[in-house]
């Protein structure tokens, strides 16, 4: 069966029926709502990491872009990974109270990217939540050109992975219902990042800008371990499940991103208490199939060739039928 026929005649739903038996069962879920600003104290400190890092590789001058190289692939795309994950709770408003204290703090993350990404996935992953395999809403589908061009080749998926942040811009034009990128927040966004790029040209020369967009790169693409977490969220590698969990190590720096079943199933939860949420109702989630090591994933991906981008969601519609229906019987 083909993955896009599949997500373009409806979007998977077992988060929410998930989310309805769990809060039958545990209604003190509620009581993780809400915010956490020690995630803008953590946005701050990376900020000043890679602020520092980058004065540095520029100081340092561009004879030593290797450097930078090493750096962005060691140290710099972990930062950035996770400055990914504060955009993604600050647009979800579990950062601070204000919406406007969230955006900003959304921008501030996005600085070391050096390529303004954060009131952009604002606009279309909101859609993503809603439309969740949904062809002609979520972004996260691989368009129908990608699984054409890709198949299950193994040099192929991998050159896939390398220019997965290209390609996730390049699916944008094809959507359906979503906000207007090009809105006030995205030209101050643009504004922002803009800025700051040319001070750092300015100040310290291109070597850091060098780090700082490759910091950025190997953050989603790059065949970087963290790339897999791209696969694991939600490419069908178990029967009659859509989303999938990641409970290795890496959670630690990547700001607990791998519980994406329970994100999924109550966004209003900040990543700090995803854990407290899957040691609450943990009948719904030990069952299910999940990954421990994104560089296996990383791996298994390229060299089966069972796997291709066709098995994005092949089974997002067994997902919504059975999931929850398991869940409620234990």
């Amino acid at each position: 069966m083909n993955g896009i026929s599949v997500t373009a005649q409806g979007a998977d739903r077992s988060h929410v029926e998930r989310r309805r038996l769990i809060l039958e069962k545990y209604p003190q879920v509620r009581n993780l709502f809400g915010r956490d600003e020690v995630t803008f104290k953590i946005t701050a400190g990376i900020f000043v990491g890679q602020f520092l890092i980058a004065a540095w590789m520029g100081y340092l001058g561009l004879s030593y872009w290797w450097l930078s190289l090493i750096l962005a692939i060691c140290v710099g795309a972990f930062a950035n990974h996770a400055n990914f994950v504060i955009i993604h709770d600050a647009i979800h408003n579990c950062v601070f109270e204000s919406p406007l204290a969230n955006k900003w703090t959304a921008i501030l993350a996005d600085l070391p990217n050096g390529f303004p990404t954060a009131m952009g996935f604002r606009c279309y992953h909101i859609k993503h939540h809603s439309h969740l395999s949904a062809y002609d809403y979520d972004a996260d589908i691989p368009s129908q050109w990608e699984v054409e061009w890709v198949g299950n080749s193994t040099w192929r998926k991998a050159a896939w992975l390398f220019g997965f942040p290209a390609i996730q811009l390049a699916r944008l034009s094809r959507l359906k219902g979503t906000v207007p990128i090009m809105g006030k927040w995205t030209y101050i966004n643009i504004a922002v990042i803009a800025a700051f790029d040319l001070f750092m040209l300015w100040a310290f020369g291109p070597n850091a800008l060098l780090y700082l967009f490759l910091s950025f790169w190997f953050s989603v693409g790059g065949l970087h371990p963290l790339s897999a977490r791209w696969l694991q969220e939600h490419f069908a590698f178990a029967p009659d499940q859509g989303t999938f969990d990641y409970y290795g190590p890496l959670n630690k720096l990547a700001l607990n991103i791998g519980y994406h079943n329970e994100h999924h199933d109550f966004h209003e939860i900040p990543w700090t208490r995803l854990p407290e949420l899957k040691a609450m109702a943990p009948e719904f989630y030990d069952d299910l199939r999940c990954h421990r090591s994104w560089f296996a994933l990383l791996v298994t991906f390229i060299f089966d060739p069972t796997y291709s981008l066709g098995t994005r969601s092949e089974n997002v519609t067994q997902a919504a039928d059975r999931a929850p229906v398991a869940a409620a019987a234990e």
